[in-house]
């Protein structure tokens, strides 16, 4: 975390409203860092956060449309179906966070990186994680069509059920994830990764054939 931030706990039993946060980053004028803050349904759309941090903080359904989140960090909160819709997450991290059905939709997203978080059933559809470094990043069920994963190393990840329709996959190392029980055609949409002797195996296997 960067020690230019202006650090701003708050009671998590008190349901914070946009006009609190603008307030704080008014009376301010530099990045804030909310520790423990209610966010719950709040309405952001549009509000500059650049820099900001948001730390332990509470915010499942929150609105971030056409927030400016550049250099952002949002570390173990829980962004739950939040809306992230034309958003500039431009080198924003999530580390530790739920966003399980967060929808990342025509957003700005060159250098946002992700660290051990929950993406299930998440819309990220044509998000770049071109040459990324993923670690323990869970994406069942997620609407990963047209993503871009070429190159990138993903370790201890799940991929199982998500959509991966025109998805790029060259050069990606899987040999770790869960890519769940993968049917011929399945695999087909993984072409170019790199897999594991027992994923092959296990796909062989479930096309009836036997390694040995």
């Amino acid at each position: 975390m960067t020690d230019t931030c202006v650090e701003l706990a708050a009671d998590p039993a008190v349901l914070a409203t946009r006009d609190d946060i603008e307030a704080a980053l008014r009376f301010h004028g530099e990045p804030v860092r909310f520790v423990g803050w209610n966010l719950a349904e709040a309405m952001l759309k549009g509000i500059d956060f650049n820099s900001c941090e948001f730390v332990r903080c509470r915010a499942a359904r929150a609105n971030f449309s056409s927030c400016d989140l550049t250099d952002a960090r949002f570390v173990s909160c829980d962004l739950n179906n939040t809306d992230w819709t034309r958003a500039i997450l431009s080198a924003a991290l999530f580390q530790d966070c739920r966003l399980t059905g967060m929808q990342l939709i025509a957003a700005r997203t060159l250098g946002l990186n992700f660290e051990r978080c929950l993406l299930v059933s998440a819309q990220l559809h044509g998000v770049s994680f071109r040459r990324a470094e993923l670690e323990e990043l869970d994406f069942e069920g997620a609407d990963l069509t047209e993503a871009d994963f070429r190159e990138a190393i993903l370790a201890r990840c799940s991929l199982r059920d998500a959509n991966v329709i025109h998805a790029r996959f060259e050069g990606a190392d899987l040999r770790s994830c869960d890519l769940g029980n993968l049917s011929l055609a399945d695999a087909a949409r993984f072409k170019g990764a790199i897999i594991s002797k027992h994923q092959a195996a296990g796909l062989l296997s479930g096309l009836g054939l036997k390694v040995i």
